[in-house]
């Protein structure tokens, strides 16, 4: 089984926050850090992409429901109301 496979999204989260920790505080040694930077960015583009992913799975369920995704609603909201005038 592939590693981003065994991920979710939650432990490469956990994973990122402890990484950061480590080069904030300097207890991460030189040698490691070219490591660690890579890992971070591997994280970082998994978590983009789960988040993209999650986003359209919605998008399509509430399409599927007739409802409009909460972005969509907020637009239309700030359009002022041509009635009123």
């Amino acid at each position: 089984m592939s590693e981003k496979k065994k991920l979710t999204y939650a432990r490469a989260i956990e994973e990122l926050e402890e990484i950061i920790n480590k080069i904030e505080t300097e207890s991460i040694v030189v040698d490691v850090l070219t490591e660690k930077v890579k890992r971070a960015t591997y994280l970082i583009k998994f978590c983009q992409d789960n988040l993209r992913s999650t986003e359209q799975e919605v998008k399509k369920a509430l399409s599927e429901i007739g409802e409009k995704p909460e972005e969509e609603e907020s637009e239309v909201s700030k359009e002022p109301d041509a009635g009123l005038f």
